[in-house]
């Protein structure tokens, strides 16, 4: 083999070992134990399994692993992959460990809920806000021990502005679910709801504002 010859084949495999390189570093490759999290891993609320007045899901399959720990008596540590949610556009999703020691490895999501599905509004740790302006990680960490930080009456947590009437009306409103399961009473319900979320919304101008 002649000297150019030569030449020109080791320089193509420089080329094509550095692109490898590149390629390799410029893939985000997930922990093996990686609970992953996407708009698709949120469906119908109903479609969760119900637990007094919330609904509890697992994204890794072990759904009676979290069952388990939602009726413990004394709170138990949620497993990974586990998802809690009271209504349709707020969610809690238990990561792999180590993922958020702080938080308790949970990942809080805000989202917008359609007939055509979910999608991610905002997520992350400590700075999710919900409607109302209050910050997730705040209103749950009273229940960190020994609720795993899922707040429920005497769990410690502050009393949120919405009751079982207004919650109850929007899961069996959920419009992923298809046609909604009204009962008595949700009209008004959902009206006072979207009323405390004006005012809501209302304040956080004014705050803004001073």
């Amino acid at each position: 083999m002649d000297t150019a010859r030569l030449v020109r084949r080791v320089a193509a495999m420089l080329t094509m070992g550095l692109g490898i390189a590149a390629g390799s570093q410029a893939i985000d490759v997930p922990e093996p134990n990686a609970v992953m999290v996407n708009e698709g891993s949120f469906r119908c609320i109903r479609e969760m399994v119900p637990v007094r007045h919330f609904y509890i899901d697992n994204l890794l399959g072990n759904t009676p692993g979290t069952l388990a720990a939602a009726n413990a008596p004394n709170g138990a540590v949620y497993p990974p992959g586990s998802v809690v949610q009271l209504v349709p556009t707020e969610a809690m999703v238990k990561r792999e460990p180590g993922f958020s020691p702080a938080t308790g490895d949970w990942e809080f999501f805000e989202l917008e809920v359609g007939e055509s599905g979910s999608k991610i509004r905002t997520r992350g740790l400590a700075d999710v806000n919900n409607r109302f302006g209050k910050n997730c990680f705040a209103c749950h960490v009273p229940a960190r021990q020994p609720w795993d930080f899922i707040c429920e009456s005497g769990h410690g947590c502050e009393a949120i502005p919405i009751d079982h009437s207004m919650t109850g009306a929007l899961q069996r409103s959920d419009p992923r679910c298809g046609r909604p399961e009204p009962q008595p009473g949700d009209t008004v319900a959902l009206f006072k709801l979207r009323a405390l979320v004006l005012i809501g919304m209302m304040a956080g101008w004014v705050k803004a504002m001073f």
